[in-house]
């Protein structure tokens, strides 16, 4: 047994350099070339595979130069027992800057999420340990180093790719980008803003759309660091949405937030400009004139091995540097500088045809419409500037599909609760172009009605009576201006989910039903899964929801025991076991026009009706439980079911009143709700703060980061101030 032990000791020692640096080469691979779908993708395996690699990059290059340090004190004695020798000093000598450049990371990721930016100090100590170390190492062989100059060379390149990272993630902190900001670069760029803005609504090319963000984004970046701006920014912005489609528009923004990713997360800020570009001349230069000197010397005291894992090291860096410098050069930065001159030299009118930089870059412009097949694995990762994707989680369904109490408690234990939650509970949608439309009109209708900042301030005040008053509807005021917001948001939600569970619109306000659906899931997955992006009281949000879900499952789960009493298939139900109003037989999903009720022609119909509409996954179970909670006259009359602090009979009791005032008003209930929601979003944009909204950048983006810069700049916001 102990001679076995002592075979995989020494087996681990002849390995462990040889087997990590190699890991260490394929970590900086997998992250150069994953690293961007951060900003595109919102799959946790994705995020969490770039996560473990993120970490274990820097994990695994440290303890190689540690390994690398320790096999040099290594005493002679020790050197018999191993088949491979450690007396290769000024091979491990060259392996060790290898470690430096791993350490400076990839351009596409230095920080996996914001706050790791604030850690540039924590790396600014580490890069000068580590290169002590390597310095060290390299000292203690070069009486003796064949390959000295290689080393040296190497060194070089390793010094400035830690150095990038780590100024990277410094002018990347809070403190340090909020003083690097210029007002007379963003003046600049919003007097260009001024002479682009023809005051004519037309669609602008790809080109004309990465020009015309870069220019937004150089004015408005201020937004993450919570600055005000003055008149000359909300009138010159403000001007230049309203007269842009909805397509164009939320292009702007989506790339204006890329450039803002690529500010907080990448080495694009310091591998841009003369001395940048230098720099990264000079590391690459070193990389390959060293890999020739390598090549050229003789290797034969050299194990075979050893000598493939140096070239694969060599080839390897200088592979992950071609490729970062092809996805400069074809990045949106490189097609602006190409492009921002009116009278652009020839060598730049080359090399903008050669990069061919009015290329199309939006290929898929119907989001509603599914992928092309030739696009279904390039667009969705490739091609996106976020996610494109918005967030799904309903009360009723979480209710609905409840586990057992001891399931639950097991889950809670280990702490897998809110990780299991998210796979069971939460779905997620695309955000598609009909969607995009609606809001885009929604904001700049308002837009159009706030000519002064105090109207425009009080329209991102605004969580639902601005709309609700333009309609009409005082009834409904009190459902808003009577509750906190996120109570208010559970009612409005709560209110959806019954009404679309019961109701299943018609061809004309079949996008209105579908779009109040969509935005209420997805604000009501913001304020239970995402609370740092609300507005509200994470601690009393947390409590309103238990207990309106305690509810909701006592209730359900009585109206289910009944039913498993009295089961009947909707069909029979409806022809046999149901005595309905004639009222409620229109609006039943089985009625049919054929005469002599319980017949068996009316049998057949209601049988073809329900399997097609299991066909189409419509859930029968939800909307029994729709029906039931609205059947509800008097919530203190059930029993056994306590009512102190949940919501959920309140919002039926919305749900009632908005079915009730589409009767006798005539006014499409749908319509109302899919603005109140526009509202409601809207409101909680415009009160979260701009680190929360970039923090969302580098996991797949929000719709409510690009609706927050989208009313920044139709000047709908508090971020002006008229001094």
């Amino acid at each position: 047994m102990e001679l076995d032990i002592n075979h995989w000791k020494n087996l681990w020692d002849t390995w462990d350099i040889r087997a990590l640096i190699i890991t260490s080469l394929s970590l900086q691979a997998l992250l150069i070339l994953l690293g961007p779908l951060r900003k595109s993708t919102v799959r946790g395996f994705i995020l969490l595979l770039l996560w473990l690699a993120y970490l274990l990059a820097d994990a695994v290059a440290i303890f190689v130069v540690g390994l690398i340090f320790r096999s040099q004190q290594r005493k002679e004695a020790d050197l018999s027992i191993h088949p491979f020798p450690y007396d290769n000093a000024y091979l491990l000598a060259l392996w060790s800057p290898f470690l430096l450049v791993h350490l400076g990371g990839p351009d596409t990721i230095t920080a996996f999420a914001l706050e790791d930016n604030q850690l540039w100090l924590r790396h600014l100590l580490q890069f000068l340990v580590q290169s002590g170390t390597t310095a060290y190492v390299f000292i203690l062989t070069l009486s003796t180093n064949k390959f000295w100059l290689p080393t040296l060379l190497m060194f070089l390149a390793g010094l400035i790719k830690y150095s990038e990272r780590t100024r990277s993630l410094y002018l990347a902190s809070i403190g340090k980008f909020r003083k690097s900001l210029d007002p007379d670069v963003a003046k600049a760029a919003v007097t260009a803003i001024r002479i682009c803005d023809k005051g004519e609504q037309k669609d602008l090319s790809d080109i004309e759309v990465i020009k015309v963000a870069y220019m937004f984004s150089q004015a408005f970046k201020g937004l993450i660091a919570d600055l005000i701006f003055d008149s000359f920014h909300w009138d010159s912005s403000r001007g230049f949405f309203m007269n842009l489609t909805a397509k164009d528009a939320f292009k702007i923004v989506e790339v204006e937030l890329n450039f803002l990713y690529e500010i907080l997360y990448t080495k694009v800020v310091v591998i841009q400009g003369l001395a940048g570009f230098c720099l990264r001349f000079i590391s690459f230069c070193s990389v390959v004139v060293a890999f020739s000197l390598f090549a050229s010397r003789e290797k034969k005291e050299l194990h075979p091995i050893d000598i493939r894992i140096t070239y694969a090291l060599f080839i390897g860096g200088i592979s992950l540097d071609i490729t970062a410098f092809f996805m400069m050069i074809l990045s949106d930065s490189t097609a602006v500088a190409l492009t921002k001159s009116e009278d652009p030299s020839r060598v730049t009118r080359i090399l903008a045809k050669l990069l061919f930089v009015k290329r199309q870059r939006w290929v898929v412009e119907d989001t509603s419409k599914p992928y092309p097949f030739r696009l279904k694995l390039v667009q969705p990762l490739l091609r996106r500037r976020w996610s494109e994707c918005i967030s799904q989680f309903s009360l009723i369904h979480y209710c609905l599909h409840t586990r057992s109490e001891w399931t639950e408690k097991v889950i809670d234990s280990l702490g897998l609760t809110d990780i299991l939650d998210g796979l069971k509970y939460v779905n997620t949608k695309r955000f598609d172009t009909r969607l995009r439309n609606f809001i885009f009109e929604e904001l700049r209708s308002k837009c159009f009605e706030t000519h002064e900042l105090v109207n425009a301030r009080k329209v991102a005040l605004a969580r639902g009576e601005w709309v609700l008053n333009n309609v009409g509807c005082d009834t409904l005021l009190t459902f808003v201006s009577d509750f906190l917001y996120d109570d208010s948001l559970l009612l409005w939600h709560i209110a959806t989910e019954l009404l679309y569970g019961t109701d299943r619109g018609n061809d004309h306000n079949k996008d209105l039903r579908e779009f109040s659906k969509l935005l209420s899931d997805y604000t009501f997955y913001l304020l239970i899964r995402q609370p740092n992006l609300m507005p509200a009281a994470a601690s009393i949000t947390q409590e309103r929801f238990r207990d309106t879900c305690a509810v909701a499952k006592d209730f359900l789960g009585k109206q289910k025991r009944k039913r498993k009493t009295s089961f009947c298939i909707p069909c029979v139900d409806k022809c046999f076991c149901s005595r309905k109003s004639e009222n409620e037989q229109k609006q039943s999903p089985f009625n049919q026009s054929a005469p002599g009720s319980g017949s068996c022609r009316e049998i057949f119909r209601c049988f073809m009706k329900w399997g097609s509409n299991e066909k189409k996954g419509w859930d029968f179970e939800y909307e029994k439980a729709c029906n039931s909670i609205l059947a509800v006259e008097n919530e203190n009359e059930i029993e056994n079911v306590r009512h102190d602090k949940s919501l959920l009979f309140t919002g039926s009791i919305l749900a009632k009143e908005l079915k009730m005032y589409e009767e006798k008003e005539g006014k499409d209930k749908w319509e109302i709700m899919s603005k109140v929601w526009v509202e409601l979003i809207s409101y909680a944009a415009c009160h979260c703060g701009g680190n929360a909204h970039a923090a969302q950048l580098c996991q797949g983006g929000q719709l409510i980061t690009v609706v927050w810069l989208l009313m920044a700049h139709l000047g709908l916001g508090e971020q002006f101030d008229f001094i």
